[in-house]
């Protein structure tokens, strides 16, 4: 079976048929949120109250709180430290499935460090972590995903330290540590559980000085537009406030879009959230927009740090030199380029994947330990895709 084109094509020309009328919308719309963003510049105080008042309502409400900038201020790229030590971690994983010959989940963590200005190699860390047996049970995609987070976080804190500052880490996602909604109460108390060891990385990476971050490349937040959604209710209103939503169509990219020149951040604003009463303190977490783009084509992204950056002006100055710094050395895909090196580092290839798999497989076989194989399912679907290459 195949995609019918025909059908496809019909729905494209809706689509294009519709898109003026939608992009004029947008505009409008983009228009009206960037005009209220002007015009609470600097009403730190109603914006607090507003959003205070919105949360009796709405207790799950996720939205941005001003801090002492105003909020459509711009900042331009500080100077870049003399020297420091920047360093980057990603993460991959291998999902278990029921169906491939051996049933495990592996978390593939990539850790580069680079002095700024050194001409030696940076140099590469790798921690490869295999899941099995009862380390599967409850063990669902997003704890999963919790895992490899927290995995590369504590990767970062455990290089940080004794480094003399300045340091910067960042990561690839935001810092926020986040599970969704927890299925039950057995995933909830594992997510508990990473949480208490992620604040006590958080924590280390603190007490080493380090300038932490996490980038989030092309953001989908809306928390900034939801703060000014707050904003246009009255007191009488505000009890309207989870289907009031009178800029739907936006998104904090698309209110910071011509905002900021090249090289420019945002104002900092702080994350009102469900899960900001375990970040407390030092720990507090805040974000900016910057703009790592070039003249005629900007582009944005979402930055998120702790409070202890955010009280450091030359940390949260040299944090975001080297972020600039880093994505123009990616030429026309601005993006860190230490990042951008972590993720090579830590990709697991259906290579290894299936090296790691023969691996397993041997070992079980030569102690005389049964291996199920593949189920018929994935055999079938093996056959089909050898069939098209």
């Amino acid at each position: 079976m195949t995609v019918d084109f025909q059908q496809v094509q019909r729905q494209v020309k809706e689509l294009g048929q519709n898109a003026q009328a939608s992009l004029e919308s947008r505009q409008h719309t983009r228009e009206q949120a960037q005009q209220f963003l002007h015009a609470c510049a600097e009403a730190y105080d109603l914006l607090h109250r507003k959003v205070e008042q919105a949360t009796l309502y709405d207790p799950n409400l996720r939205c941005a709180l001003p801090v002492n900038e105003p909020i459509d201020g711009s900042y331009r790229q500080p100077e870049l430290p003399a020297q420091a030590t920047i360093l980057a971690a990603d993460g991959s994983q291998i999902a278990p499935s029921r169906h491939e010959e051996v049933e495990y989940a592996l978390i593939n963590t990539g850790a580069i460090q680079m002095k700024l200005g050194s001409p030696e190699p940076p140099p590469i860390s790798v921690e490869s972590v295999l899941l099995y047996d009862e380390k599967l049970e409850n063990l669902t995609d997003a704890l999963l995903a919790l895992a490899r987070d927290l995995s590369e976080r504590r990767l970062l804190a455990d290089l940080a330290v004794g480094l003399p500052p300045p340091v910067i880490t960042f990561t690839d996602g935001q810092m926020e540590l986040w599970l969704g909604q927890a299925g039950d109460r057995e995933e909830h108390g594992l997510f508990q559980e990473s949480l208490l060891e992620y604040k006590s990385v958080l924590q280390k990476l603190c007490a080493s000085q380090a300038a932490a971050a996490g980038y989030v490349d092309r953001p989908h937040a809306r928390t900034v537009v939801r703060m000014l959604e707050v904003a246009t209710l009255s007191e009488a209103e505000m009890p309207q406030v989870k289907s009031h939503k009178p800029f739907r169509t936006m998104r904090d990219l698309h209110l910071f879009r011509g905002l900021l020149r090249p090289g420019e951040r945002s104002a900092l604003f702080e994350i009102q959230s469900p899960s900001a009463k375990f970040y407390r303190d030092e720990l507090a977490l805040f974000f900016f927009y910057l703009n790592v783009g070039r003249q005629g084509r900007e582009s944005l992204a979402r930055v998120e740090v702790p409070r202890w950056v955010v009280d450091s002006p030359p940390m949260l100055d040299h944090l975001h030199a080297v972020l600039v710094q880093q994505c123009r050395v990616m030429g026309a895909h601005p993006y860190p380029y230490l990042l951008h090196r972590a993720h090579e580092t830590a990709v697991v290839s259906l290579q290894e994947k299936e090296q790691v798999t023969q691996m397993i497989a041997h070992e079980l076989l030569g102690r005389g330990i049964d291996v199920e194989g593949k189920s018929h399912k994935q055999q079938l679907k093996d056959q089909a895709t050898r069939g098209k290459a």
